[in-house]
């Protein structure tokens, strides 16, 4: 399926570019770092930059690097922006194939969220069991 850019809601960072792929090529809701309907966001794009890109276009993240809150800067980023993200988490590693099952497990949860929410910005862990929130402070990683 393609990606509609009338319909775009998600983006996924390039620390989960495997599940990104795969959701792009099932939802039309989706694209992902290197995506043609994101130029701004070419593999490889530093943290700061796609974080700017994205929440400018009002799109949610979904990603993996489960270090992006404790960098300060990055997270006075993220709170800058407003950005909106779900990120894939657990005490292990799994395969893209892993993380999409997560995810597709948890998607209701993820919509529950989204409505519920509304405008970041706000940070949520998706792991195999829930989707749990955790808070952003200003300039404060955790």
């Amino acid at each position: 399926m393609a990606a509609n850019p009338e319909r775009l809601r998600f983006y996924v960072d390039e620390s989960a570019l495997g599940v990104g792929k795969a959701l792009a090529a099932a939802r039309e809701d989706t694209i992902h770092v290197g995506h043609p309907l994101i130029p701004e966001c070419p593999l490889g794009i530093e943290d700061p930059d796609w974080i700017s890109a994205v929440a400018a276009r009002g799109l949610i993240v979904i990603g993996r690097d489960k270090h992006i809150r404790t960098r300060p800067a990055e997270v006075l980023h993220l709170h800058d922006a407003g950005l909106r993200a779900f990120y894939l988490g657990g005490k292990q590693d799994s395969t893209t194939w892993g993380w999409l099952t997560w995810l597709v497990r948890r998607w209701d949860d993820i919509e529950e969220v989204i409505r519920d929410r509304g405008l970041g910005p706000w940070f949520y862990v998706v792991n195999a069991g829930n989707v749990v929130e955790r808070p952003i402070r200003h300039g404060v990683g955790q």
